[in-house]
């Protein structure tokens, strides 16, 4: 004998859905369980066309309700806060590379390195310099001299002619740079005579370290001051005009010559510097001592030869 079961709502078929994410049931439960949700389905259905057949609530400020299944989209921010600017296109998350300012050049401390480089170097050189001419020897000073002529390396004869002898001598060159002379020097405490002096004087007082500088009386006259401001007051130098000779200017030491031009010539002064009492045959010898003369003339005054002394020694 059969049995019919009563269901509210007519002769409608249970309905055999399966309800998403139901597990499935042992044995007859599964009946109950599909029962209970075509009841609840009807009731859904039931109370949707109840609300359809309401009519429609007239307002202004009504806002649509928010559909609960629908969750609110998720507003990404840009890193640290900050808000992106409408109408950007930068993909959310992108590290914005940072902007790379170009400097200029900051040329103060370049400049100041670079001087104080060059002062340096200037200064290491300098002594370096100082060194290797201190380490000199006064030959090899003379010997770097263009134009230098060395007559004890050309004519150690004529070098070695150094007697003393009265009256006047004649010479192979003009000015001479060697030879017998008289015993009675000129003076030489830079002394600047303004007329020819006697050659056998000048000799004896480049045998004692002078240097004797000569001038051709056509000189001009800011030369020949150019020429007079190195001597004056200079022990060891004496300056007079001298009418035969070849050139403006010519510089004697015993046994050296240099002749040139003009009185700015740089190689006067280093002349003067080389061979000054470096080339003394009597070192030690002072210029203002003895039978010394002060006159002008070209000819030798012979003091001490009429008071019966003979003839002078040779080399004093």
């Amino acid at each position: 004998m059969s049995m019919s079961t009563q269901h509210g709502g007519g002769n409608r078929k249970p309905s055999t859905k399966a309800v998403s994410g139901a597990k499935p049931k042992q044995g007859g439960d599964e009946n109950l369980e599909d029962l209970d949700a075509t009841a609840a389905d009807e009731t859904e259905t039931s109370e949707e066309s109840e609300e359809s057949e309401k009519p429609a609530a007239k307002t202004t400020s009504a806002r649509p309700k928010a559909n609960p299944r629908k969750s609110a989209p998720v507003r990404k921010t840009a890193p640290g806060g900050a808000k992106r600017p409408a109408g950007s296109t930068r993909p959310a998350g992108k590290k914005i590379a940072p902007v790379k300012v170009k400097q200029g050049t900051s040329w103060g401390p370049i400049a100041l390195f670079t001087t104080v480089g060059v002062l340096a170097l200037g200064i290491i050189g300098f002594a370096g310099w100082q060194v290797y001419e201190n380490g000199l020897s006064w030959q090899d000073r003379a010997d770097r001299i263009e134009g230098l002529v060395d007559y004890r390396k050309t004519d150690k004869a004529l070098v070695g002619q150094r007697d003393h002898v009265w009256g006047p001598q004649k010479y192979s060159m003009s000015p001479p740079v060697a030879g017998n002379h008289n015993q009675n020097w000129q003076r030489c405490l830079g002394d600047v005579y303004p007329a020819a002096i006697a050659t056998e004087h000048a000799l004896h007082s480049m045998e004692h370290g002078a240097v004797w500088i000569t001038y051709r009386p056509d000189l001009p006259a800011d030369q020949v001051e150019t020429l007079a401001k190195k001597v004056r007051g200079n022990d060891y130098l004496l300056m007079s005009p001298f009418p035969d000779q070849d050139r403006p200017i010519s510089l004697q030491a015993w046994g050296f010559q240099l002749k040139v031009d003009n009185a700015g010539d740089a190689r006067v002064d280093e002349f003067i510097k080389a061979l000054r009492q470096n080339a003394s045959l009597e070192p030690g010898t002072p210029c203002s001592s003895g039978d010394i003369i002060t006159e002008t003339g070209s000819t030798p005054r012979d003091l001490g030869k009429d008071s019966g002394g003979g003839m002078p020694a040779q080399g004093n």
